[in-house]
């Protein structure tokens, strides 16, 4: 059981240590609203990761093959999902976020904000299928409820643990930024991920064109 937690772990930590537009929004929100705000962004990726490894691990083919089927129309959606919140960063002014007290309210929105992200990213599921192969992991290996479950809590944990060191790391070097700077560092954040969603989408709209 120890084993199908630990892998289950480094599968975790391998599907979030790729910096893509989560964790420039994971480190925006660090260096803007704090550590809990990164935090919370972060476990909103936790629960989507945690989510596509238990559809692999449960064989529901049938789902990875509707993702695959309709992968145009999702990275084209998930795109302008990205690019959209990449525009709301780019606005959004980082110190008035800062002189704003932190609450659950905030915390929930940031949560909600990652997971709406990530769960419209269908690469996510390709991604933890390949990391499942590589520690040995497969459906038939988990067919019990509870190595099911261990090795999902593992998978949780590890994408959590990363976030919380990601998280951490970053705040300890956020009080050297300047005002000025974070609003730069806010602009930056913004263009990238409007421009990997808008890359996503234009990749969408290739492969539908394709398919017609």
């Amino acid at each position: 059981m120890l084993v199908t937690l630990l892998k289950g772990f480094i599968v975790g930590l391998g599907a979030s240590i790729p910096l893509g537009p989560l964790g420039v929004l994971c480190v925006q929100k660090t260096l803007s609203k704090g550590r809990n705000s990164g935090l919370f962004t972060g476990l909103g990726a936790s629960v989507s990761d945690t989510f596509y490894a238990g559809l692999s691990l449960i064989g529901l083919s049938f789902v990875e093959n509707l993702i695959n089927e309709n992968r145009a129309i999702v990275m084209l959606v998930g795109g302008i999902i990205i690019a959209l919140i990449g525009l709301k960063v780019y606005t959004t002014n980082p110190i008035k976020q800062i002189r704003q007290k932190s609450s659950n309210k905030r915390h929930l929105e940031d949560f909600v904000e990652a997971l709406v992200m990530t769960i419209t990213n269908p690469g996510a599921i390709f991604l933890i299928l390949g990391l499942f192969a590589a520690v040995g992991i497969n459906s038939s290996d988990n067919a019990g409820n509870i190595s099911i479950i261990t090795t999902l809590w593992g998978v949780f944990l590890g994408t959590a643990t990363w976030w919380f060191i990601l998280t951490t790391t970053i705040n300890v070097f956020r009080k050297k930024f300047r005002l000025k700077q974070l609003m730069m560092i806010n602009r930056i954040a913004g263009i990238i991920i409007a421009v990997l969603g808008i890359i996503s989408a234009c990749d969408g709209i290739v492969k539908l064109i394709i398919a017609r």
